[in-house]
């Protein structure tokens, strides 16, 4: 079995969501969709974010650590949330991820994690 992260994106300054309704719609299609992995064996964590500027970037600079306010990534796409799970292959990740791209009405990247 392999670990894949489905990745969630948004676009920076773009409504999401026509109408408040829908927006609930969307949450409540993620959560059913939660409990249906949890229920196949594949969950392993997931989760929203809140948005990009509520980030900040700790790095080495200068031989010293820094802190700075802001997304890392300069980009209107922004991660907006995951799922890390844990299925047989690429096919099995790629459907799961049909599922959770209908359930949040955004993109979802697929990506394996490396063998331990």
């Amino acid at each position: 079995m392999t670990q894949y992260l489905l990745s969630v994106w948004s676009v920076e300054g773009q409504d999401n969501y026509a109408t408040p309704e829908a927006m609930q719609a969307a949450f409540e299609a993620v959560d059913a969709l939660n409990k249906e992995m949890q229920e196949a064996g594949i969950w392993v964590f997931g989760g929203g974010l809140m948005p990009a500027d509520t980030a900040s970037v700790i790095r080495v600079r200068g031989g010293g650590v820094i802190s700075t306010d802001g997304p890392f990534a300069e980009s209107k796409e922004q991660l907006g949330g995951f799922w890390i799970i844990e299925v047989a292959d690429d096919a099995s990740a790629a459907a799961w991820a049909e599922k959770a791209t209908v359930a949040c009405a955004q993109p979802v990247e697929v990506r394996p994690f490396q063998a331990e």
